[in-house]
């Protein structure tokens, strides 16, 4: 089931979400509707907060850039993948600065400076727990997933310049005025 992606000025972007407990009912439903609603939006990863649930809960699908020349590293990343409250483990590797985009504010594009690898412990639906490194492209995503269960959104980390300089394109998703081709609430 597509679900309503949260846009830009909801208060549960804002929010630090809440663990994940073992008997969240119906959990494997939901992250299979998740993968759905962030597909057809074209997006490459979901946080629950972004579909209205603030739980630490991320999906991540990368298919359709594996062997794009741009990202090479994707060849050996998973094509999708479930985090089920991750933690931070290390962050690792130079800083790059790469444009950003978002669900949940559309049509905002901007260059976002982040570590370029990261280790996390995560655990799968099944409660079963995981340790692993990322690097490149697939490190981004996680970073920008974790950010939104954090309570943060990628323009928290432009400068204010820039922030000044899209002001009115954030004020135009708030009051619902950007249309984003997508189901949203």
């Amino acid at each position: 089931m597509i679900l309503p992606i949260v846009l830009y000025g909801n208060s549960i972007l804002r929010e630090v979400a809440k663990p994940v407990e073992k008997d969240f009912p119906n959990l494997t439903q939901l992250v299979e509707n998740m993968y759905e609603t962030m597909r057809k939006a074209e997006g490459i990863g979901l946080a629950a907060p972004q579909i209205g649930q603030s739980i630490r809960l991320i999906v991540i699908d990368v298919t359709t850039l594996k062997g794009e020349k741009d990202y090479p590293e994707l060849a050996t990343a998973p094509d999708t993948l479930t985090l089920v409250n991750p933690t931070v483990l290390e962050h690792f590797g130079e800083m790059i600065s790469k444009e950003e985009g978002c669900l949940s504010l559309p049509k905002i594009h901007e260059r976002v400076i982040r570590p370029n690898g990261i280790k996390i412990k995560y655990f799968d639906t099944d409660f079963n727990e995981h340790t692993s490194e990322f690097e490149g492209f697939f490190a981004r995503a996680i970073q920008h997933e974790l950010d939104h269960i954090d309570g943060h959104v990628f323009t928290d980390r432009i400068s204010p310049l820039r922030k000044q300089m899209i002001k009115s394109k954030l004020f135009d998703i708030i009051k619902k005025k950007t249309n984003c081709g997508y189901k949203v609430k």
